[in-house]
């Protein structure tokens, strides 16, 4: 028997629709917790009950909707406490610094595809044991210097962009997320590259984001369309930076191996292959050397592209060559001595940086957990 007067009056004499509002409340309510096929099951079984019901099972069907209502109600309820109370943590990191060396234009079997490592001297016996080597680690895009460290910086392959340093990219990169978070560390993020073009890093051409919240650049002799500079340079300002700044985020690109294989100098280009690897040594040497800098910085080394696996001298197309190229990582976030073949592109230092780092990971990479302790 229904008890309410009212309500029984309000049924007969406006219909099942007119109750039938509050059920949809409870619905829509409860269809953004929870999966929408069931709700939706449960819609139309009510919607079956009121095209059949009559006075004789009135009052049954009346008593399936408060029943109804009320499972709902609850199931909300606990849908929202749950969420509350098994919200997961923000994750707090260790890393307090993030340094990315960008070895330009070294094929993988030159690095960690030769077995003797004989141009990775440093790599392979001081640094393997303490980090993670990936040997499936590709660039995806298009296999072009500015098209790789686009990728590296902003999470998102750009098939398109300019080559010359003449176009910037279209989204923004984790260096102006992080500046936009920290507007008064004005010298916490720099990009140092050999390269003049590599400038277009520290810009964007998405919204709101274009000519803002800019890292610190040191690129070329003297910026943007002004020529390239030595590596030993490069290396030379990059400690400077890091002595005197302390840069929460670092690029460094080094551009000699690509510079001597575009020169078609196979000496030449595998001994700036071994010079890059004394570079990466230096570089982690003046870390350690900052007690403030020293177990919270995480460091990565990769390549922006790889080079023609029958002709060394060029590179940009989809061979193997071309796309698979080195990865290394340590880190006081990272395990030690592990070595992957778990294939990876470069977007996905973009989005581990993200997270490292605490900053938003829109890119279309994907966080590398398989790094994290």
């Amino acid at each position: 028997m229904i008890h309410d007067k009212n309500l029984k009056s309000e049924i007969i004499e406006n219909g099942i629709s007119s109750y039938f509002i509050s059920f949809v409340d409870c619905f829509v309510i409860a269809l953004a917790f929870t999966n929408i096929e069931r709700i939706k099951a449960l819609y139309v079984q009510c919607y079956f009950f009121e095209l059949q019901i009559n006075t004789k099972n009135l009052n049954k069907f009346v008593f399936f909707l408060y029943m109804l209502r009320f499972l709902l109600v609850i199931h909300v309820l606990i849908l929202v406490l749950s969420c509350t109370s098994d919200k997961v943590k923000e994750r707090q990191y260790l890393t307090k610094y993030c340094v990315v060396l960008v070895i330009d234009g070294a094929r993988f079997s030159e690095t960690w595809g030769d077995s003797s490592f004989q141009h990775i001297p440093y790599l392979h016996n001081y640094f393997e044991n303490l980090g993670i080597v990936n040997t499936a680690f590709y660039n995806s895009g298009i296999t072009n210097t500015t098209n790789g460290h686009v990728a590296i910086t902003t999470g998102f392959y750009e098939n398109n962009i300019n080559n010359s340093g003449q176009e910037l990219p279209s989204y923004h990169s984790y260096f102006q997320d992080w500046m936009k978070k920290n507007p008064l560390l004005l010298n916490s993020a720099w990009v140092i590259s050999s390269k003049d073009k590599l400038e277009v890093l520290s810009n964007c051409k998405e919204g709101k984001w274009k000519d803002q919240f800019q890292p610190q650049t040191d690129c070329g002799v003297n910026g943007n369309f002004t020529g390239y500079r030595n590596d030993s340079l490069t290396i030379s300002h990059a400690t400077k930076v890091l002595v005197k700044y302390k840069p929460n985020l670092l690029l460094i690109n080094l551009k000699d191996p690509d510079f001597y294989g575009h020169q078609n100098n196979w000496s030449a280009y595998l001994n700036s292959i071994k010079k890059s690897d004394e570079y990466v040594f230096h570089i982690w040497n003046t870390i350690q050397q900052d007690p403030e800098m020293a177990g919270k910085t995480t460091l990565f080394v990769t390549n922006d592209h790889g080079r023609h696996t029958s002709d060394f001298q060029h590179h940009g197309d989809d061979c193997d060559g071309c796309r698979h190229i080195m990865f290394y990582a340590m880190g006081p976030d990272f395990k030690k001595n592990i070595k992957l073949s778990q294939s990876r592109s470069l977007i996905d230092i973009h989005a581990t940086i993200s997270e490292i780092m605490n900053l938003s990971n829109y890119s279309r990479g994907n966080v590398m957990t398989e790094l994290f302790k």
